[in-house]
């Protein structure tokens, strides 16, 4: 039985040393937001390296998930799998074998705090953009994708399935350029 942690902040600038998981076997890291399960890599490779029996220890319920339905989603694919998962900042563990009413209450109620918290954060951050647009300050991210050579490609014969894959971006953004 291994004690496995998973650590996340948002964003690369940010440090994961506030989150103290304690003496744990093997650790999961990663500077991502948590709006989307799916997205996070690290998040999947732990789900893929915890067996029964195991311990998933995070530091608190906001840095497994943002969103209420991917928590209980993570948390039950845990359970599924025989292990248990403890939050230490709420105190609250849950496991296949004991069903607690009061743990899962707590849980829906912090999980339904940390999307709204979320979905503030991202109405402030289009109030701001909406402003600095209005001022004529915010011009968007910086483009990634050199358009002319996109258009080169394709002017050269290529598919857009070669385009993409020679430019290490997706056919969607290949398509865009082109029909823009």
């Amino acid at each position: 039985m291994a004690c496995v942690g998973y650590r996340r902040v948002s964003t690369i600038d940010q440090n994961l040393d506030r989150q103290d998981l304690g003496q744990v076997d093997k650790v999961f890291e990663e500077k991502l937001s948590g709006k989307s399960a799916k997205d996070r890599p690290a998040l999947q490779a732990m789900l893929d390296y915890i067996r029964e029996g195991d311990r998933v220890v995070v530091y608190a319920i906001d840095r497994l998930a943002r969103d209420l339905r991917d928590l209980q989603d993570i948390i039950q694919t845990v359970n599924d799998m025989g292990a248990t998962i403890a939050f230490l900042s709420e105190g609250l563990t849950f496991s296949s074998d004991k069903d607690d009413a009061f743990a899962k209450l707590q849980l829906q109620m912090m999980g339904a705090f940390a999307e709204f918290e979320r979905n503030i954060i991202r109405k402030r951050q289009a109030e701001g953009i909406a402003k600095a647009k209005a001022k004529g300050v915010y011009k968007g991210r910086k483009p990634t994708i050199d358009r002319d050579k996109v258009k080169e490609l394709k002017a050269d014969g290529l598919s857009t399935y070669k385009i993409a894959d020679t430019m290490g971006i997706s056919r969607m953004s290949v398509h865009r350029i082109l029909n823009g």
